[in-house]
């Protein structure tokens, strides 16, 4: 009968649920070996991924910012407007690239993006005026904070199901752990040569890492490799097969915005960007209302990395094996103690436990959303659904500082000022504990 749904599949929210598949390391029915499975392959490709947005990411642009300024004899305030308005263009473009990573595949997606990216770098070399200076931050936002992370994220979901919290964890805190390192190489980058220099020098090594990463490392999807998510594999010759997690049927972008659990997400993003944006981007003088040094504070981002890979690895795990149903609401409890923590801070462990708690906060969040955008909505239009994530993520890092900024001058201090904002994470709390998975059809 037309439009009825085959024997061995089933119905889901979003359309008929695939058939199982046989499990990798067994033989198919027609005796061939089952391949290898080369998702950890892809999850290694992705972390070097994610490690090599750094020229295009805050902590790595603003190691130029100081000797840029004195070059072009421009105000930090004009650099910092032209970075917002380069990273609002940016991340408006960001739909954009996740239908064309649906569309190319995210092979061929990394390889131009790795040419787009490379040649951002190289445009930043040539800077001379303040409209170049925004044109190449929409360029380095654009194609390094959002079209290459989102191409990591998305080549990972493809690859795993069963086990996508743990390697998406390990995503964010290997690759976040290998970010850190980015300001330190760029730093001396520029003291060894010129800051011009160095942009270049960041142009050639994202050509030199990023292009052949993407056309000889990543595979479009595990089925062009006769392969499945957590290594199983099928013998489309037959149905004698088995498997204890059946790929979930996918949303359309369309279908996926108009969820309320697709903006419950969103806002979480959005409100953990906008709210940890702003306390790393006035961390110096934050901490400096705490007694700490410039010093001591700036090596505050320490104790944050350990956060941050803790909460990545660990989030992941628990939704493996626990659900995610109340994660969402945990994360942002996590967001509301590091505000509260922000309003009486002093010099000693009270800083370090801040700290901690800032970077896990970052590092759960985006472990969390990564897995759970997924898991909610399926995999075959991800990247058209990630990218309006990733649009909201990006938008809210950009008014991040800018919103710290204003309520602390309003307010005047930051201690204040975060006393303030902690209704953001507490609203946001509140229409968490109700959300649940999209219902099965």
């Amino acid at each position: 009968m037309s439009g009825s749904v085959p024997q061995n599949e089933s119905v889901d929210a979003f359309g008929p649920r695939p058939r199982p598949v046989a499990e990798s390391g067994t033989r198919l029915a027609h005796g061939r070996p089952a391949p290898r499975f080369s998702g950890w392959r892809i999850l290694a490709v992705a972390v070097v991924g994610v490690m090599l947005t750094g020229p295009g990411q805050t902590i790595g642009v603003s190691v130029f910012i100081d000797p840029m300024v004195a070059t072009l004899g421009v105000s930090r305030s004009v650099v910092s407007t032209m970075y917002l308005v380069g990273t609002l263009v940016g991340a408006s473009t960001m739909p954009l690239f996740g239908r064309a990573i649906d569309r190319v595949g995210v092979r061929r997606a990394q390889v131009l993006v790795g040419v787009g990216f490379s040649v951002s770098l190289a445009s930043m070399a040539g800077v001379s005026s303040t409209v170049w200076l925004a044109i190449g931050f929409a360029g380095i936002r654009m194609f390094g904070q959002g079209a290459l992370g989102m191409i990591s994220t998305v080549s990972v979901s493809l690859w795993f199901e069963r086990r996508r919290g743990v390697a998406m964890g390990v995503l964010a805190t290997v690759g976040g752990a290998g970010l850190a390192t980015v300001p330190l190489v760029l730093n001396a980058g520029i003291q060894w040569t010129s800051w011009r220099a160095t942009w270049l020098l960041a142009a050639g090594i994202i050509a030199g890492l990023v292009i052949p990463l993407g056309w000889f490392g990543l595979i479009d999807r595990p089925g062009d490799v006769d392969q499945a998510p957590d290594g199983w594999v099928g013998d489309p010759t037959t149905d004698d097969v088995a498997s204890p997690n059946p790929t979930r049927p996918s949303a359309t972008r369309a279908q996926a915005i108009r969820t309320s659990q697709f903006w419950v997400l969103a806002t979480i993003g959005v409100a953990t960007s906008m709210l940890i944006t702003g306390l790393n981007f006035h961390q110096i003088d934050l901490l400096a209302e705490a007694g700490l040094s410039s010093g001591r504070a700036a090596a505050m981002f320490l104790p944050q990395i350990v956060g941050s890979s803790v909460a990545g690895i660990a989030v992941g795990y628990l939704i493996d094996r626990v659900g995610v149903r109340f994660v969402p609401a945990a994360m942002m409890a996590l967001l509301i103690t590091v505000h509260l923590l922000a309003t009486g801070l002093s010099s000693g462990a009270l800083v370090v436990f801040y700290a901690i708690s800032l970077g896990a906060t970052g590092g759960g969040v985006r472990a969390a959303l990564s897995t759970i955008l997924p898991g909610y909505f399926g995999v075959d239009h991800i990247g058209s659904i990630q990218g309006v994530m990733t649009l909201a993520v990006v938008a809210g890092s950009a008014i991040g500082p800018v919103t710290l900024a204003v309520v602390e001058d309003r307010l005047g201090s930051y201690q204040a000022a975060n006393s303030a904002l902690v209704v953001i994470p507490a609203a946001v709390l509140v229409v968490a504990l109700f959300n649940r998975a999209p219902a099965a059809g």
